[in-house]
């Protein structure tokens, strides 16, 4: 039996020292952390694949994170990846606008650690849930396939 590799989360913000942070709680926490400082790594980033989870910051000069959103959900690897917003903004246009993208969660800044790793650890739940059920479903077509049912 080969050891499952670590969870691999993708921190993207434009503030080192933010993504630093974020980072480090979660290296803490087992995870694999990657970092991108800028949309267009990011992307490039979930494109070459492992990634399980980005957090992904909203005001960024080369391209803000709704359109990294954009981005990513209309690529095969974005598509069903949980995307966590960061932000500094408490307004409700900002959340509804990245629902709209297709952002999976909320975080606020300053980040709390503990709302970090809990948000993290729920949105990964969610993937696992998604994944056991597909299985499921491609085992049941599987088995109704070419038998006939009485």
């Amino acid at each position: 039996m080969t050891a499952q590799a670590p969870t691999r989360i993708l921190v993207c913000d434009d503030d080192p020292t933010v993504a630093a942070v974020v980072a480090t709680i979660l290296k803490r926490e087992g995870y694999d952390v990657v970092e991108a400082h800028g949309g267009p790594q990011c992307i490039a980033l979930v494109e070459r694949g492992n990634v399980d989870l980005v957090l992904l910051d909203v005001s960024m000069p080369d391209m803000d994170g709704f359109a990294v959103c954009e981005a990513l959900r209309a690529g095969e690897a974005g598509r069903q990846l949980p995307i966590v917003l960061l932000t500094g903004r408490t307004d409700l246009d900002t959340r509804v606008e990245g629902m709209h993208h297709g952002v999976s969660e909320f975080l606020t800044k300053p980040v709390n650690r503990h709302e970090l790793v809990a948000r993290v650890r729920a949105q990964l739940r969610i993937v696992a849930l998604t994944r056991q059920l597909e299985s499921v479903e491609r085992s049941l077509k599987g088995e109704g396939s070419g038998s006939p049912r009485s």
